[in-house]
């Protein structure tokens, strides 16, 4: 999709006010980290001004997050969706479910059957939950998240390649 646009160097600071601002949902992250993200991300892309972005690893990713390590020790191959982030300003004109589809579309030409994601179980994000499950996406385990004290859900959705 034209209006889906790659997250260049010249988006980093509003990508990380946006996520700043969904910490809760997300986690905070610094400029440096979300550097190396970007450079190591499978895909990283953004709508408009950033009114929305999406970041997702791949297996073979350098990546320490307990989530990325739960469905790497479970899967061979995948997609990991890090974070998906759409601006209050730009809600329901569906840009999440636009990253969404092409993500889909990108995994499948590069031969990758699986995206994975995980949403919060305890703190709740109800509205996450509802549009995974819009998209397909169904439940393949949960985790308690040392030291945070959140409870998270392993989504997984395949997809034809």
């Amino acid at each position: 999709m034209s209006f889906i646009q790659p997250i260049g160097s010249t988006e980093r600071a509003r990508v990380l006010a946006l996520n700043n601002a969904h910490a809760v949902e997300t986690s905070l992250l610094d400029d440096g980290k979300l550097a190396r993200m970007l450079d190591e991300a499978f895909l990283a892309t953004r709508i408009g001004d950033v009114d929305a972005f999406l970041i997702v690893f791949d297996e073979k990713a350098r990546y320490d997050s307990p989530n990325f390590e739960w469905f790497r020790a479970h899967y061979p191959t995948f997609v990991y969706v890090d974070r998906i982030v759409t601006g209050p300003q730009a809600r329901g004109k569906g840009y999440a479910r636009a990253l969404y589809q092409d993500l889909f579309e990108k995994a499948a030409v590069r031969g990758h059957g699986r995206v994975v994601c995980e949403v919060n179980l305890d703190p709740p994000n109800p509205v996450s939950d509802a549009f995974h499950a819009a998209l397909g996406f169904i439940d393949v385990g949960r985790q308690l998240l040392q030291g945070s004290g959140k409870t998270v859900r392993y989504l997984s959705k395949n997809i034809p390649s």
